[in-house]
């Protein structure tokens, strides 16, 4: 596209952009697009971004207290996740956000560890502290599948307590992952390549007998019981998903992802059900996840190429019901890695590459907006073809920032709703060490022209 027509763009998008100023009623637009929607799926450009992370937790708490939403699902692993639901709701023994959040262990530790999502689970706490008597209660739950061998614990935990004897067969079929030392990926290589036996007949099997003896386990009525055994089932619900995802991965990135965001969905729609029939009135769940997962993948180059993810199936399944906000940024700073389970860094965001989605609402010279890509027919139109378009995961490589980091997308198509911010701040973990807050050296470093 040529510079002048991305100028006659960039003019368009200023005309219709919705300033963000900081105010309270910053979102009443937003809340509007929504409208009587029961999933709102809320992205990021990148998993360190503190804009991000602290407007997802402002339109959250709108959500909530002004449209009903009574649950948060968010891309990460379901136990972890469940303590701090716990927590929000006064039903385990942690005495602070920090702690609660303490699960939190794997690599990336930062993209719940971090200040923002503490200052957020302390408002869920108090929300539902001051809801009155027989109100409902919001929900903090996680939808990923990398907690194979703590999913695998919290199963055995739940049947010793109300099952004992099936805990017995349970710890039998599990057994099948004892050589692999609680390392998800080592399992993953040698069963994937048949270098070991898979495990997949003996998680399927203890998914089944849970399922079977549901009534069983219900027979001491209550809706704690009823979410101790949703928690069970889903955790073993996931050691199947991830037993099979481990055996894939290593086969291809198309494969793997599919069978991670069909978790992911089906996740949701398990805890929409089990919220429904819990208050016998619809959930409303708010998603938080990055752009990659939220944005529908067929409107992008990955989808194109065969992946799906979060936004797509959502669409397809609810509609309308579903609605799908983007986030995007054009330069600052980001907290992320140089490699997978390296040491968090303060990163130096990149100027967005020259024709990019970032560079395009950049030009309008708006700090910060929001573009409604639903209700905006020419929008929709002058949006409606495929552009560059940047993602930061926990791995940031600005030495290869074309190639590691941007891909084509159709953005009308893609989300309901964009909101940009065009400089932005590394999200502040809860640990990190001294060299965070130093940041990476300059790129003129050591000659420092």
């Amino acid at each position: 596209m040529s510079i002048t027509t991305d100028v006659t763009l960039s003019k368009a998008i200023a005309a219709d952009a919705q300033v963000l100023t900081g105010a309270a009623q910053d979102y009443d637009a937003l809340l509007e697009l929504v409208g009587t929607a029961r999933f709102v799926l809320l992205g990021e450009a990148s998993h360190g971004t503190q804009e991000f992370y602290e407007e997802r937790a402002k339109i959250t708490r709108r959500l909530i207290t002004e449209k009903g939403f009574n649950a948060v699902a968010v891309e990460a692993d379901w136990p972890d996740a469940y303590r701090v639901n716990r927590y929000i709701r006064n039903q385990n023994d942690d005495t602070s956000a920090e702690q609660a959040l303490t699960g939190f262990k794997r690599f990336p530790t930062w993209m719940w560890r971090n200040t923002e999502v503490v200052r957020f689970i302390d408002w869920l706490r108090v929300h539902n502290e001051r809801l009155p008597a027989h109100s409902v209660s919001t929900g903090f739950y996680g939808l990923d599948l990398y907690s194979l061998f703590t999913s695998m614990t919290e199963v055995l935990a739940y049947l010793d307590r109300v099952d004992p004897q099936s805990a017995l067969l349970a710890r039998r079929r599990y057994a099948c992952f004892d050589h692999f030392s609680d390392d998800s990926q080592r399992y993953g290589y040698s069963a994937g390549y048949g270098l070991a036996p898979t495990c997949e007949k003996e998680v399927v099997e203890q998914l089944q007998a849970m399922l079977l003896r549901a009534g069983q386990y219900l027979a001491q009525d209550g809706q704690q019981a009823r979410d101790a055994l949703f928690y069970a089932q889903q955790n073993a619900r996931l050691v199947m998903n991830a037993e099979r995802y481990y055996r894939t991965m290593f086969r291809g990135r198309v494969s793997s992802w599919n069978l991670r965001d069909h978790h992911m969905t089906q996740t949701l729609d398990s805890l929409e059900q089990h919220l429904t029939s819990a208050t016998r009135e619809p959930a409303k769940i708010v998603v938080w996840g990055h752009n990659s997962h939220i944005g529908d993948a067929r409107a992008t180059e990955v989808g194109r190429m065969g992946e799906w993810n979060i936004g797509q199936l959502m669409r397809e399944r609810h509609g309308k019901e579903a609605v799908l906000i983007g986030f995007s940024t054009y330069q600052g700073t980001v907290t992320a890695a140089s490699d997978w389970g390296e040491t968090a860094v303060k990163k130096r965001v990149r100027n967005a590459l020259p024709g990019s989605y970032e560079a395009l609402f950049h030009q309008t010279g708006i700090a910060r907006f929001m573009l409604n890509l639903r209700d905006n027919d020419q929008l929709t139109q002058l949006l409606g073809n495929d552009r560059l378009q940047r993602a930061i995961g926990v791995i940031y490589r600005p030495e290869t920032e074309r190639a590691s980091h941007y891909f084509q997308a159709m953005l009308s198509q893609q989300f309901d709703a964009i909101l940009h911010f065009d400089e932005t701040r590394a999200v502040e973990p809860l640990e990190h060490e001294r060299h965070w807050s130093l940041g990476e050296a300059p790129e003129t470093f050591p000659v420092g022209v």
